[in-house]
């Protein structure tokens, strides 16, 4: 008997000191490499595995059941720690039988919720309770990091029961009455209190996203707001607000949503979820403002260093990331990369008036692409956020032209110019003698998706140099050099018309206005560029007193683009100059009648009819029309 108590005094003396091993700075600190940290933990799995070995080989004693059951529960939060499920669930299926087979319990291999209910039956009023309580928190880890939500469903009542049970122990399971290493007690890794908060709230969130998914809104919600009250590190709470933000918006309570994603964002500022719903919910109510604002400080977020995971006293070794784990949590966390939202960032601030911010966005954008540093950055900007999402920006000429539209804007003709050249250098000598396309309308979904890439990038490239010597046209109106503005606007119409489509049983057409499908098409793009190259071409001639040419211009470009403002009033004064004061009266009066303009987001910046250059004074033209009398 003498032996027997010595070999077990052994036994948790060698547990305890490695759970103090584990616990020392040196061991499970943060200052260690992650690498390194790893390798400690693997370290200290196998050695807690090597006891528990040494302790089940010898016959079993009513005494050293506890110290088994305590032994488990450190060696199976190790295995979880390292995401060894299977194991750690097997681990302690065998343990809890095998102890309750010491008490005369038939061993119950039947599923989940009726194994753990028999189980806690069995113990309830056992010495064997509080360790058994350890362990299906161990298990419940494990349910919710694999993702066994209906299992925890099941088992509700008696996990509630273990969360009030274990909350509502005193002191730290027993430790504080047993510190140093000589203790007869052994200690545990990790504290099944502290566990069993952490696992409440985490399972609070990932059913919360699950009913969101599933399009249970106030059902969540309800959960959410029992759950906003839990002890829990800010992070988690800040995801329950975010959540409960996600469950309002999802129930048109836009306002209210806004407030509980400022709620998280008071809870734990790098909160970047919060702050990106916030920004679609102005976007939505068309808060223009507060978007931009939101957009701001997103960037600024998500240019922050790394967080460390949130972590809490004595169970960083179950961190929340290995136990959030849920796809649809995932995904509703999901925000853009840094340099999706600055893109986003420049081009708002670009269409609503804040030229110099968009353009200072744009610089910084570019600036990003080309350091010589590219791949470090992104590697660092898409660690920085566990849940950035990879949104494609676009490719680089584009970005190009769309600066370059924001410089021309802004009164930098200069600088537009030499971005402009940029793409022309590294599109012109790729683009082919003649484009033939086929007619979107009579392709089938399969030849759609089949449509040859090479050609798509031909097309799409020929668009980009057609773009940029269209800015280039504007470049010299707004410097009134119309000889180089005529020039460069001729260009861009020459590339354009290489651009036939062919229809079935005809021959290659040049594309109409009336062929245009969809906004946003190649070719509605085409014919857009088309309309206001000629636009500004005819405009040019005008300021050159070439009425003859102006006119043809200003008609063709209508044909093409017949919203097109700049052209129409322009086809009026060109009219009215040519004694034609009748025609160019009604031509201005259709003009203004245009009441359904394309939204200025539908298409890129650089597609926008430009506000530089000669314009004419609308109040004049109408004066004109009222001394001229009725048409």
């Amino acid at each position: 008997m003498h032996s027997s108590t010595t070999l077990l005094n052994k036994w948790v003396l060698e547990n305890n000191q490695l759970v103090n091993k584990w616990k020392q700075p040196e061991g499970g600190g943060d200052t260690l490499s992650r690498d390194h940290n790893r390798t400690h933990l693997r370290c200290c799995s196998a050695e807690f595995h090597k006891l528990l070995r040494k302790i089940q080989g010898v016959p079993h004693l009513a005494d050293q059941t506890h110290l088994e059951l305590s032994v488990v529960y450190n060696a199976c939060v190790f295995s979880t720690a390292l995401s060894q499920f299977t194991e750690a669930e097997l681990l302690l299926t065998q343990a809890v039988q095998r102890a309750l087979q010491m008490t005369g319990v038939e061993p119950v291999t039947s599923d989940h919720p009726v194994f753990w209910r028999k189980v806690l039956k069995s113990a309830g009023n056992t010495p064997l309770n509080s360790c058994v309580l350890h362990l299906l928190c161990l298990q419940w880890a494990i349910w919710l990091a694999t993702c066994q939500l209906k299992t925890i469903q099941e088992l509700k009542e008696e996990l509630s029961f273990l969360f009030e049970t274990l909350c509502g122990e005193a002191g730290d399971d027993g430790r504080s009455k047993t510190r140093g290493k000589t203790s007869d007690i052994p200690l545990l890794v990790t504290d099944p209190r502290t566990l069993v908060e952490l696992l409440q709230i985490c399972t609070s969130i990932v059913q919360g996203a699950e009913r969101l998914n599933e399009g249970q809104s106030s059902e969540a919600l309800s959960d959410l707001q029992t759950a906003s009250s839990l002890p829990a590190a800010r992070t988690l709470v800040a995801y329950v607000h975010f959540l409960s933000g996600f469950c309002l918006a999802r129930m048109s309570c836009p306002q209210m949503a806004v407030q509980c994603y400022r709620k998280a964002l008071e809870t734990d500022s790098s909160c970047a979820c919060a702050l990106y719903q916030s920004m679609l919910i102005y976007r939505h109510l068309g808060n223009i403002q507060a978007e931009i604002q939101a957009l701001r400080l997103l960037h600024s977020t998500l240019m922050l260093p790394s967080a460390p995971v949130p972590a809490l006293a004595n169970t960083h070794l179950l961190s929340p990331s290995l136990l959030l784990c849920s796809q649809s949590l995932s995904s509703l966390l999901t925000v853009p990369s840094a340099l999706s939202v600055l893109h986003d960032l420049a081009l708002k601030c670009v269409l609503h008036g804040r030229l110099s911010e968009g353009v200072e966005h744009y610089l910084d954008l570019l600036a990003v692409l080309h350091s010589e540093d590219e791949h470090g950055v992104r590697q660092k900007q898409s660690q920085s956020q566990v849940h950035a999402e990879a949104t494609a920006l676009p490719r680089l000429p584009e970005l190009y032209l769309e600066a370059g539209a924001a410089l021309l804007m802004a009164r930098r003709p200069a600088d537009c110019m030499a971005l402009c050249n940029e793409v022309i250098g590294t599109t012109l000598e790729l683009l082919p003698e003649k484009l033939v396309l086929e007619d979107p309308e009579e392709r089938s979904e399969a030849e759609t998706r089949d449509v040859n890439m090479e050609g798509e990038d031909k097309v799409t490239m020929l668009l980009w140099t057609g773009a940029a010597y269209l800015l280039q046209g504007h470049c010299h109106t707004h410097l009134k050099d119309w000889k180089q503005a005529v020039t460069h606007y001729t260009r861009c119409i020459n590339l354009l018309v290489k651009v036939r489509i062919k229809k079935k049983g005809f021959q290659p057409q040049v594309p109409s206005a009336d062929m245009v499908v969809k906004q946003g098409t190649d070719l509605c793009i085409l014919q857009r560029l088309k309309g206001l190259s000629l636009a500004g071409r005819g405009i040019s001639f005008t300021q050159t007193d070439q009425l003859r040419e102006a006119l043809r211009d200003l008609l063709l470009s209508l044909q093409s683009f017949p919203e097109c403002v700049g052209a129409g009033l322009w086809c009026g004064e060109v009219l009215w100059r040519l004694g034609r004061r009748q025609e160019a009266a009604a031509c201005w009066e259709k003009t203004w009648s245009f009441t359904t303009q394309s939204s200025v987001e539908a298409l890129p910046v650089y597609l926008q009819e430009p506000q530089s250059g000669p314009l004419l004074d609308s109040t004049e033209l109408r004066r004109r029309i009222q001394e001229l009398g009725p048409i």
